[in-house]
């Protein structure tokens, strides 16, 4: 059995339920958030919108380093920013998991902050635990949306909202 359509199929899945869920976003709400210790609507949608582009980082690195290359997120500004940035990260990722070998797939790949370690995985792990991180922010993304009143989409079968209760 082949792993890389697959993991193909969950990507395209999970990406589209993530444009859905960022297409809601308020263009008037880019520093709220529900509660001070929480990221800001920017920080999570940024943070959400570039994950996709996670795969292809696995791919392309054995290691990624946080202090020989700190985070930096995209700016946006814009709904339309973030749904750009979504579209580029997942097609980037695509491309590499469709030009990848499954053998790629069971080396190792770790993600660390100097020489603390914090992850050590397979690639396929990696990718895997990626499209779980989409899932996890995409949740919280449904709590602020919430809390704004803003209708939440559907992710695996219809929501609340598109079921009229």
């Amino acid at each position: 059995m082949e792993i890389i359509p697959l993991l193909l199929k969950e990507m395209d899945a999970e990406v589209a339920t993530t444009r859905k869920m960022l297409q809601r976003v308020p263009n008037d709400q880019w520093d709220w958030k529900p509660h001070p210790k929480s990221m800001s609507m920017r920080q999570l949608t940024t943070h959400l919108a570039e994950i996709s582009g996670w795969v292809a980082t696995v791919l392309n690195t054995s290691v990624l380093d946080f202090a020989a290359s700190p985070y930096q997120p995209a700016l946006v500004s814009s709904t339309n920013d973030l749904l750009e940035l979504l579209e580029k990260s997942a097609a980037e990722s695509r491309s590499r998991l469709e030009q990848a070998m499954e053998e790629e797939l069971l080396s190792t790949w770790t993600m660390q902050m100097g020489e603390q370690v914090l992850m050590v995985f397979t690639r396929y792990e990696a990718i895997r635990h990626a499209f779980a991180q989409m899932i996890h922010h995409r949740a919280q993304l449904g709590v602020f949306l919430r809390l704004l009143h803003i209708p939440i989409p559907g992710s695996y079968g219809p929501s609340a909202d598109e079921m009229g209760f």
